[in-house]
This record gives C-alpha cells, sequence and structure tokens, in this order.
C-alpha cells in the first residue's frame, strides 16, 4: 500500500526543513555575506548584503567602506534576533507549496 499524499507531503517537508542550527552557524561563520539568508530563502537581500559587504572591502583603502563595513555589522547583529522568524516564514512557504 503506498503512502498517502499527507504522509508524503510530511516527509517532503522533514526532509527539507529549515534548521535553526544550520542558519546560526552560517550566521556566525559566513552572515557578513548574507549566506544565511540565502539559506533561509531571502536571496535578494542575501545578494544585497553580499553585494555590499564586498563593495565595502573594496572601498576600504579610501576610508568610504569602513561605513559599508559598520552598516553590515549591524545588519548581522539585527539578524541574530530575526533569524528564527525567518526560518519559520521559510517553512511556512514550504508547507503552502506543499499543499498545492
Amino acid at each position: 500500500m503506498p503512502p498517502s499524499d499527507d504522509a508524503l507531503a510530511r516527509m517532503r517537508f522533514d526532509a527539507n526543513r529549515k534548521s535553526l542550527i544550520a542558519a546560526y552557524v552560517l550566521w556566525f561563520l559566513l552572515g557578513y555575506g548574507g549566506v544565511h539568508r540565502m539559506y533561509l530563502g531571502r536571496w535578494v537581500s542575501g545578494v544585497i548584503m553580499l553585494g555590499l559587504f564586498a563593495m565595502s572591502w573594496v572601498l576600504t583603502f579610501v576610508f568610504i567602506g569602513y561605513a559599508g563595513l559598520g552598516l553590515i555589522f549591524l545588519w548581522w547583529l539585527l539578524d541574530a534576533l530575526l533569524i528564527p522568524g525567518m526560518a519559520r516564514s521559510a517553512d511556512q512557504r514550504m508547507i503552502d507549496t506543499l499543499r498545492r
């Protein structure tokens, strides 16, 4: 007897669920580059964060880049508080996709 559609959806959800531990490890190690945001499905803001980080490093030789690095640092700190909500949101989007 094959598994029901509900059981298959639950298995897909469990296999693709976003881990808070993985998100925080990515935030801590690669957070300045927005990798944790990309992991949680926030690709646009993750790429913007990565671009701002890269541009700021390039511009540090004229001291303008330090302002960008300061902004990235504040964004990085704020994301520490936002990660649980972003993970819930990513999981909810996946549930909505599986219900269709």
